[in-house]
């Protein structure tokens, strides 16, 4: 909901301008490869990513405008820019809580495990949707409601002489998509929860129709809930998803996935936190040595894939699931259990340590459920208001089971560092 800043009348109008300039540099040292002629030894590698992001927002009384325009790459590329509108959208707010949101925007909601920005990818994720809703007021005696509809319908381009394109490779990875999201906040108790009910359509078929296999869409349902508790120093986060209906290849989908996290924040200097992740795999996984012809069966399946949430805050620094893919196109779901904690020494110094446990969430029948073990470190300092630094350091070392699945030519043990530096200056603001 669009709320005007403190010290702003309803009939003022206010205009800023920020600028985010992101860079990163990542080196790797072991791991993952499918080349069996690459040594181990040499498979290393280090580039430098970037981000130059330019927003506008204007505001008055019941009207927001916003966009943002950025450049995205890797230092020294040969190429065309990557330049892109990352959001441009309107909204109008009334008086008494309804609002609607048209244009390309982010989508945040609740943990951002289902849908999210995932802003960790130097090019991150947004959506073209209108998006209506009702937000009550803070602080009512009653609680807080929001209720918010997204409705999303995307082509490829302007078609005038037949009823749709063929939808592919677009800026969303889906055809069309409808969303609603309600949350209530519970009055005087630390209490949120959350219901979200997503209906996916996605481009199946050919566009030829070759094979009898004409272009349709397949829909795909996903559903469930979020939970957040928190009374004093404590905070408790539950998730729980299903996912049903067909995916794009026409295979019925029956997936589930749920999470707990627990956090002590005793005071403001330290916390220490705990959680488990379970997401749902298939019944079947063929796991064949290199080279190999894999079987794997797909009437069925029951791989749980979280869509559009920001992958990166969960499952290890390292992203090895859910951005990168398992052999032969099946997944064996994914248990992750993990600790870790947060500690500030200094007023703009925090820094963070989780270790993370990794497992297949279905039984192998020739390997062990272990997929490794995960180490993130983390160190963040603000050098002033505008300006933060940050570094990373990862290990993992991961099993026979994981180099069997992944199909990798390497050790199975994994160095990863990153170093970024993050310029967020306000350029400009006029109040009229």
């Amino acid at each position: 909901m669009a709320l005007l800043p403190l010290g702003c009348r309803a009939q003022d109008t206010l205009f800023t301008a920020d600028l985010q300039l992101l860079s990163r540099g990542e080196i790797r040292n072991g791991g993952m490869t499918r080349s069996a002629d690459e040594p181990t030894s040499e498979n290393k590698s280090a580039f430098i990513l970037d981000r130059e992001r330019i927003t506008l927002d204007y505001r008055r009384a019941w009207l927001e405008a916003k966009v943002a325009v950025q450049h995205t790459g890797t230092w020294g590329h040969e190429g065309a820019s990557n330049i892109s509108v990352y959001e441009a959208w309107g909204k109008l707010t009334s008086r008494n809580g309804l609002f609607a949101q048209i244009g390309r925007m982010g989508l945040r909601y609740d943990d951002e495990r289902i849908m999210g920005t995932d802003d960790w990818v130097m090019a991150a994720r947004s959506h073209d949707a209108l998006r209506i809703g009702y937000e009550s007021p803070v602080g009512r005696k009653y609680g807080r409601h929001q209720v918010h509809a997204i409705l999303a319908y995307n082509q490829n381009m302007r078609a005038v002489t037949s009823p749709g394109s063929y939808y592919t490779n677009g800026s969303c990875p889906y055809k069309t998509m409808h969303t609603v999201w309600y949350h209530y906040d519970v009055p005087r108790v630390p209490l949120g929860i959350s219901v979200l009910l997503m209906n996916i359509g996605m481009q199946a078929g050919t566009q030829d129709g070759e094979f009898d296999n004409a272009p349709h869409t397949e829909w795909q349902l996903v559903y469930g809930g979020y939970v957040k508790y928190a009374p004093h120093h404590f905070t408790f986060e539950g998730t729980y998803y299903r996912q049903a209906g067909h995916d794009e290849y026409m295979a019925k989908l029956d997936a589930w996935m749920a999470a707990f996290k627990a956090e002590w924040t005793p005071d403001n200097r330290w916390s220490v936190r705990a959680g488990y992740d379970f997401l749902s795999g298939d019944d079947y996984v063929a796991v064949v040595m290199k080279g190999g012809l894999g079987m794997p069966r797909h009437e069925v399946n029951k791989g749980f894939n979280p869509v559009y949430g920001s992958h990166h805050k969960f499952y290890g620094a390292m992203d090895f699931f859910y951005l990168s893919t398992f052999v032969n196109g099946f997944t064996p779901g994914l248990q992750n259990a993990y600790i870790g904690g947060t500690c500030r020494p200094l007023k703009n110094l925090s820094l963070k340590a989780s270790y993370h446990y990794l497992a297949t969430g279905i039984k192998l029948e020739d390997l062990n459920r272990t997929l490794g073990h995960e180490i993130d470190l983390e160190a963040s300092y603000r050098l002033m208001k505008d300006v933060q630094l940050s570094a990373g350091f990862s290990y993992m070392t991961g099993t026979e089971t994981m180099k069997r699945l992944k199909q990798d030519s390497g050790d199975g043990s994994l160095r990863w560092a990153w170093l970024s530096v993050n310029i967020t200056p306000r350029l400009f603001t006029k109040k009229w």
